[in-house]
């Protein structure tokens, strides 16, 4: 038997490289998540539950101030210096109105409530599509930097039942552990089945992975377990982490049950502990590369997902090729090293010693206030000229004279007239959005109802039915009806075909809401029964374009029905963002 005591775990550090290569090596070359960042989630819950509980134990009281300060020293120099770099990197490379975006987030990313800048994005359909933000990873810092208050004050209150009460405190602070991840999972499983986009960003599904690490802080050191056994915990575990990514799509089904995976994985690690034996995992992990690597696990993970944004965004390109993922991943290990080696080991020197409270929170803020500065001051900036090349659109607008168009595009004068300052784009490149306005609306998605455009009483119908891509015909049907004295009607659904059979989402589940929406769909097409029903004929994936048996079969049912049938070929598939194209390039690209 070998006591799992409080003591530094070398193998737990190596575990943190682990996580955070997985991390890595799957955003670069997979463009997946891979449960890393639920690892740190709950090897925080695992470390500040302890630190706070000792610190009681030590001093008979939590020194919240104390444990802030020092916290803000260690971890705030480090984000601070990235989002700095991100903000100069955006500032020189991206489109201004990308850079707006940027500077929105670096502050929100600065003070902690990135996680609901994107909760709130995500819901909205019509931000789904864009460019993912650089700052994109920064939601799970600031998920960990409101866990840091609740856990004070979740603690603070265990501390107050075992003085005025009695009991155990370890054995408090488990239960009110417990209590927490009793009410966070199901909550998370229930909202991920609601609304998983959302529920990956939010507080509240995230808890229970600290509460878990917590947990397992406090029991930790009454657990014994055989040699053998821990030596095959270990492996499985590491093994288990390695396929998590692979078995499930974790970005699609994440937090929810499946994040037990990652996180019960990462446990059986910590409680495998040090064995001693040769082919141990833990030899593995406590080597010195891997320590190494894991004291600059939190420099790497804030370094490589803005390198990897703007590699792809340089490129014009969605993935990284091998050459490019190893340029990529090479380039964020020497800015985390260097991160480490100019802010921690210099500036930030380990003797705590040297450090009072108010020491830290100087040093914290001297890094800080800079980035919200910066950030601040080129927002400002950023909004002038947005509201000056508003006005110029409007007086563009009102002076009556016709405005450039797509004749531009064979006219070599009017198209030198598209880069004059004088003479902006309508509508604006930051505002391009290729969705119709019908979204807006409500006609997409959940609802079921029936959306009639052009002229509600014409003699004639046309129905547009299908998926989203679809719905980027709806202008052109729209006009045509107002012209002719047509009823438009659509039913149109994101990510869903209109089709027969088994109905799949986009990250390859069976998507029964899909199936269902059909069926509500051809109930409506029979009963209403429209003169014509625009589809698309086709879909145009990554590997070419294709069209379905499922498809021809809805054909064969609405002729059925004395309803004719025009089938479009799908739109084709962009590899980049064109609008970011013609901001970087011009109009000549």
């Amino acid at each position: 038997m070998v006591d799992l005591r409080d003591e530094y775990r070398p193998e737990i550090q190596g575990l943190r490289a682990f996580a955070v290569l997985l991390v890595a090596v799957y955003h670069i070359w997979f463009g997946r998540v891979s449960g890393g960042v639920d690892v740190f989630l709950m090897l925080t819950g695992f470390f500040i539950t302890g630190s706070l509980v000792r610190s009681y134990e030590k001093h008979g009281r939590l020194m919240p101030v104390v444990f802030l300060t020092r916290l803000s020293r260690r971890l705030v120099p480090t984000a601070a210096v990235v989002l700095l770099g991100i903000a100069v990197i955006a500032w020189l490379w991206m489109p201004w109105y990308r850079t707006h975006a940027v500077m929105s987030e670096t502050l929100a990313s600065a003070l902690y409530y990135e996680n609901w800048i994107l909760a709130a994005r995500t819901v909205d359909y019509l931000n789904r599509s864009d460019p993912v933000s650089p700052l994109q990873h920064f939601w799970s810092l600031s998920i960990q930097g409101q866990f840091y208050l609740v856990w004070i004050a979740l603690m603070a209150l265990v501390a107050l039942v075992v003085k005025v009460v009695g009991g155990h405190l370890r054995k408090v602070a488990f239960a009110a552990c417990a209590l927490v991840l009793a009410v966070s999972l199901p909550y998370s499983i229930a909202a991920t089945a609601e609304n998983q986009t959302w529920a990956y960003f939010s507080t509240g599904t995230r808890m229970w992975e600290f509460a878990l690490g917590g947990m397992l802080a406090m029991a930790l050191p009454m657990i014994r377990i055989p040699v053998w056994i821990r030596f095959a915990l270990g492996w499985i575990g590491v093994l288990s982490l390695i396929a998590c990514g692979a078995l499930f799509n974790v970005s699609d089904q994440f937090p929810g049950y499946i994040a037990l995976w990652p996180v019960g994985a990462a446990i059986l690690v910590i409680l495998a502990g040090t064995t001693g034996k040769r082919w141990a995992v833990d030899r593995f992990l406590a080597s010195g590369p891997m320590t190494a690597l894991g004291d600059r696990s939190y420099a790497l993970y804030l370094w490589h997902w803005p390198i990897l944004v703007v590699y792809l965004y340089l490129n014009a390109e969605r993935s990284a090729s091998i050459l490019g993922g190893l340029a990529v991943l090479a380039l964020s290990l020497g800015a985390a090293f260097l991160t480490k080696w100019a802010v921690e080991d210099r500036v930030l020197p380990t003797r705590r010693r040297r450090f009072s409270r108010g020491k830290s929170v100087a040093v914290a803020a001297a890094f800080l206030v800079p980035v919200l500065g910066v950030a601040s001051v080129a927002q400002a900036q950023l909004v002038e000229r947005t509201e000056r090349l508003d006005g110029k659109i409007d007086q563009a607008l009102e002076s009556g004279d016709v405005y450039l168009g797509a004749e531009a595009l064979t006219d070599p004068e009017l198209f030198a007239q598209l880069e004059d300052d004088d003479m902006p784009m309508i509508p604006p490149l930051a505002e391009i959005k290729d969705i119709p306005y019908y979204y807006d609306e409500g006609c997409d998605n959940q609802t079921r109802r029936v959306c009639a455009y052009g002229d509600l009483g014409g003699e004639h119908t046309i129905a547009l039915v299908g998926a989203s891509r679809i719905g980027h015909w709806f202008p052109a049907f729209e006009q045509a009806a107002l012209d002719n004295g047509w009823r438009l009607l659509v039913f149109t659904k994101s990510s869903c075909q209109f089709s027969t059979g088994v109905l799949y989402d986009p990250g390859g589940e069976v998507y029964p809401e899909c199936m269902e929406w059909n069926r509500w769909v051809m109930d409506q097409l029979e009963l209403l029964r429209p003169d014509l029903a625009v589809t698309l004929s086709t879909r145009a994936l990554e590997d070419g374009e294709q069209t379905y048996t499922g498809f021809v079969n809805r054909w064969h049912q609405l002729d059925h029905w004395g309803i004719d049938v025009l089938a479009l070929r799908d739109l084709p598939r962009i590899g980049h963002y064109p609008e970011d194209c013609i901001g970087l390039h011009g109009v000549d690209a």
